[in-house]
C-alpha cells in the first residue's frame, strides 16, 4: 500500500496528521531527518510522496526529475511523489493554499501594493500568488535586505500586508514583526502563522477593523492540493472548511471569566470534563508561582504583586491549546491580559447575581461588591466574546458554553 508523510527537521507541533487522516484512507506520518541524513534518505526515499517543509524545500529540487510550472517559478517544492513511470515530480501547492487564504476574506491583490514580511522560502510563494493576481507593486522586507525595518516607514502606503516570518509563532507567542497603525492604507492583513490562532499582527488587525486572517485555513487548503497529487481525487472547498473547523475544535480554547466567586473554576472543570480538556485555574497557577495562597500573596505583598504573578501564569496558559482557563476575577482589569487569553480561543463571560457570589477567601469580595462590580462590568463585557448566566445547575451552564464554544466555531468558517 502506498504510504506519506512530511518530511521536515522538527515536526512535534504538526496538524498534517490530522488533516491527511480527514482528506484521504492513506497512512501517513510525520518524518523527521537530520540534515546530515538528508542525501541518505532521498535516495532510498521509502514513500510513494511527501509533503515538505523546513528546511528542505529547495534541497529537494534537485532530486526531481520534473517540476511544476508552480514548483519553477517559485523556486520552492512542498510536495513530491514518485508516478507509476518512475519518475519524481515535484510540485508546489503552498500557492494554492495562499490564494484561499486571500479569497476567504476577498482580499484583492490587483493593483495594489503589496508588502511581505520575511525573505524565506513562503516569501517566494506570496510573491509568485501576488505577482499572478496583478499586485501593482511587490515590496520584500527582511532585516539586512535594501527593504528593511529600519526604512519601512518608506512603504507607509502598503494596501497588503503578508507576514511570513516566524516573529510571534509559538512558543514566543506576542510579538510582532510590525506596528500598523502606521499603515493607513491598508486594506488586508495575512499571517500566514497558525499557531496561536490569532497573532499579535492579527489581532492588532482586527482591533483597527482591518480584514485579516491567520495561517490555518492554508495549511490546509494546500494539504488538499497535495492529497489530489496524491490520489488524484478532488478535495472541494467545503470538505476544506470541514477540516479547518474540526482542527479549531481540537485545539481552541475556552476561557472564563467573571466576578469573584462567580462560579468560573467549577464551571470550568465541569466544561473540560464534557470536552475531555485539561482545565487550568490561573488562581491556581498563581498560588504555585509564589508558594503561597492568594490571601497571603495579597496581605504579605500586596495586589500589585498578585497581578504580575496573575499575569505571568496568564501568558503561560495563554500559550497552550486545546484547554479550559479559569482566571481570576480580577484578570481583566489589566488590558495587556486580553491579548494571550483570547489568541487561541473564545472569552466567555460567566454572569451570577451579586448575592449568589462566594465570598470565602477571596480577598477583595468582603468589601462593596456593587461597587466593584460597577468598576469592572464595562471591563468584563470589553473582553468578552459571550456571556452566560450562572443561575442554573452547574451541568445546565458547563452546555450552555460548550454550545457557544461550538457555535463560534462553526461562525468561523
Amino acid at each position: 500500500m502506498n504510504k506519506y508523510g512530511l518530511l521536515g527537521e522538527k515536526l512535534s507541533h504538526s496538524y498534517s496528521p490530522i488533516i491527511h487522516k480527514e482528506l484521504g484512507d492513506y497512512p501517513y506520518e510525520l518524518v523527521e531527518v537530520k540534515p546530515e541524513d538528508f542525501e541518505n534518505f532521498m535516495d532510498a526515499l521509502p514513500y510513494s510522496g511527501l509533503n515538505v517543509t523546513i528546511p528542505y524545500k529547495k534541497a529537494v529540487i534537485p532530486y526531481c526529475d520534473e517540476m511544476s510550472e508552480a514548483a519553477k517559478a517559485i523556486g520552492s517544492v512542498n510536495t513530491i511523489i514518485r508516478r507509476e513511470d518512475g519518475v519524481l515530480y515535484g510540485d508546489n501547492t503552498d500557492a494554492i493554499g495562499f490564494l484561499h487564504l486571500l479569497k476567504m476574506r476577498n482580499i484583492e491583490a490587483k493593483g495594489k501594493k503589496a508588502l511581505i514580511l520575511g525573505s524565506g522560502g513562503s516569501s517566494l510563494t506570496v510573491h509568485h500568488v501576488l505577482k499572478n493576481e496583478g499586485a501593482k507593486e511587490i515590496i520584500t522586507v527582511s532585516r539586512h535586505g535594501e527593504h528593511n525595518y529600519d526604512n519601512i516607514h518608506q512603504h507607509h502606503d502598503a494596501q497588503i500586508i503578508v507576514n511570513t516570518t516566524p516573529v510571534g509563532m509559538y512558543p514566543n507567542n506576542g510579538k510582532s514583526p510590525v506596528s500598523l497603525k502606521p499603515f493607513q492604507s491598508l486594506e488586508g492583513v495575512v499571517d500566514l502563522i497558525y499557531n496561536p490562532d490569532k497573532t499579535a499582527l492579527l489581532l492588532e488587525a482586527n482591533m483597527l477593523s482591518i480584514p485579516s486572517i491567520g495561517g490555518l485555513p492554508m495549511l490546509v487548503a494546500q494539504a488538499a492540493a497535495a492529497a489530489q497529487v496524491f490520489t488524484n481525487a478532488e478535495v472541494t472547498s467545503e470538505k476544506i472548511d470541514k477540516i479547518v473547523s474540526k482542527i479549531r475544535k481540537q485545539t481552541q480554547n475556552v476561557v472564563l471569566i467573571g466576578m469573584p466567586g462567580s462560579g468560573k473554576s467549577t464551571i470550568g472543570r465541569e466544561v473540560a470534563t464534557l470536552m475531555d480538556r485539561p482545565f487550568i485555574d490561573t488562581d491556581r497557577e498563581v498560588e504555585t508561582l509564589a508558594d503561597k495562597t492568594i490571601p497571603e500573596i495579597f496581605a504579605e505583598e500586596g495586589e500589585a504583586v498578585f497581578r504580575d504573578l496573575e499575569a505571568q501564569a496568564i501568558i503561560k496558559a495563554g500559550a497552550v491549546s486545546g484547554t479550559i482557563i479559569s482566571t481570576g476575577g480580577g484578570a481583566i482589569t489589566r488590558p495587556e491580559n486580553y491579548a494571550p487569553l483570547v489568541q487561541n480561543g473564545i472569552i466567555v463571560f460567566i454572569e451570577r447575581p451579586l448575592k449568589k457570589l462566594e465570598r470565602k477567601g477571596r480577598p477583595l469580595s468582603g468589601g462593596d461588591l456593587e461597587k466593584l462590580l460597577e468598576q469592572r462590568l464595562p471591563l468584563y463585557e470589553q473582553f468578552a466574546d459571550y456571556q452566560v448566566a450562572n443561575t442554573g445547575e452547574i451541568h445546565d451552564v458547563a452546555l450552555d458554553v460548550l454550545q457557544l464554544f461550538y457555535d463560534s466555531i462553526n461562525s468561523a468558517i
